[in-house]
């Protein structure tokens, strides 16, 4: 995707805050390096089971990358008792590059928490690009705030409190939006994703692409049913329930990626 010039002076240069020896001797970046493999509160492992090879790939491929706002909203977060349910950076890093590859201007997204995915997205699109944000808790937000306006992105991003489902169907009213968003990202009620799906596979482009987290749920969609946790057990339902769901739906291509704790990857075709 090319950048504006006026986009390319609000992307970072894409080096560590610090170095890895210093990252060690911070127990906020330790603490954030542990939250970022998206473990889940009921669960003692990523979905990468070695956490030798887990932390190459992170130190190798991921870190050295990372946005420098990207960085420091992860270790803002990482004291958030609620710090595992954000974006992992190495499942941040394969939504970057598929903005770039969609050409992305317009994007949708569903669940912003702290924000990480946000200013992900921010940060990869045109400087005249613009992000539906939509969460039903502003505070969490705000935590990132400070960072995006650091960032010189706030002016990309429209931030609506509220449930989801109300926000798109108000957008489907005006069939100027039909196919009018280039990218949506999903991480949100879990009892709700297929709703989610039919609504933003009207509103997003054909060769678009719709992106869903959590979709393998701690590895335990794997499992039989009495040998995960009994408050994982509904939540995995309705995640086993979408993932058949969309892999039937004729209207996309689709690719489940075991980074963080699963995406699904769907592209519109039809």
């Amino acid at each position: 995707m090319e950048q504006t010039a006026g986009s390319k002076k609000n992307l970072p240069n894409p080096v560590l805050l610090q170095d890895d020896e210093e990252l060690h001797k911070n127990s906020c970046a330790v603490r954030a390096m542990e939250n970022t493999r998206k473990r889940h509160p009921f669960t003692d492992k990523p979905l990468l089971q070695s956490e030798e090879l887990y932390e190459y790939v992170m130190k190798t491929g991921v870190y050295p990358r990372e946005p420098n706002p990207l960085k420091e909203l992860r270790m803002a977060t990482a004291s958030h008792p609620m710090a595992y349910i954000g974006t992992a950076p190495d499942a941040g890093q394969l939504i970057a590059m598929l903005l770039k590859l969609a050409n992305s201007k317009r994007s949708i997204e569903i669940g912003v928490f702290t924000g990480y995915s946000l200013l992900l997205t921010a940060l990869t699109i045109p400087d005249d690009g613009k992000i539906t944000a939509i969460d039903i808790d502003r505070k969490t937000y705000e935590i990132d705030l400070p960072i995006i306006i650091k960032a010189g992105v706030e002016h990309k991003i429209d931030f609506i409190e509220s449930p989801a489902l109300p926000i798109l169907d108000k957008l489907l009213e005006n069939p100027e939006k039909e196919g009018s968003f280039d990218f949506a990202f999903v991480d949100a009620d879990k009892n709700n994703y297929w709703n989610y799906h039919k609504r933003l596979l009207k509103l997003i482009k054909v060769g678009g692409f719709v992106i869903y987290d959590n979709t393998l749920w701690g590895g335990t969609v794997a499992l039989p049913e009495e040998d995960v946790a009994e408050p994982l057990r509904e939540r995995r339902q309705f995640i086993i329930e979408f993932n058949k769901l969309v892999s039937a739906d004729p209207r996309v291509e689709m690719s489940q990626v075991p980074l963080g704790d699963g995406i699904t990857i769907c592209r519109r075709i039809c």
